[in-house]
């Protein structure tokens, strides 16, 4: 098993797109499984199409499902971050992908992204590791 954590730089979006930093983790790592967590309380991982529209579905959808104002329970930070601590109920803070031949499996529209409506933090991390029936 190896295991990397990696900073991203969210600069407080939505969406950050980490396809490169996935394939380029892969590289020569033969096939096995990658496992892609996000170790906050207000971030998911996901699997999505980004550049045709989604990322305005998404924070739409989002914003009708964790609307941002003063009803939630948990209230510190800016408006409406009770909604940002549950994100992850909606998208896991993980993603599991096949590695084959030292590429990950994606759909031919499918990039991986981070997705944090916590726009406090502009900083974020990401663990990657990597799992074979070698390690």
């Amino acid at each position: 098993m190896i295991s990397e954590q990696f900073r991203v730089r969210t600069n407080s979006a939505l969406i950050t797109d980490i396809t490169k930093d996935v394939v380029q983790f892969c590289e020569g790592r033969g096939s096995g499984l990658l496992h892609i967590f996000a170790p906050h309380a207000t971030a998911g991982i996901a699997l999505m199409e980004i550049g045709s529209g989604s990322e305005q579905d998404l924070a739409e959808a989002l914003s009708r499902l964790l609307p941002r104002d003063n009803r939630y329970t948990h209230q510190h930070g800016s408006a409406g971050h009770g909604a940002d601590h549950l994100l992850p109920t909606l998208l896991a803070p993980f993603a599991i992908l096949a590695v084959i031949d030292s590429a990950p499996v994606l759909g031919t529209w499918q990039s991986v992204v981070v997705v944090d409506t916590n726009q406090d933090r502009p900083d974020r991390t990401v663990r990657f590791t990597f799992m074979t029936d070698e390690s």
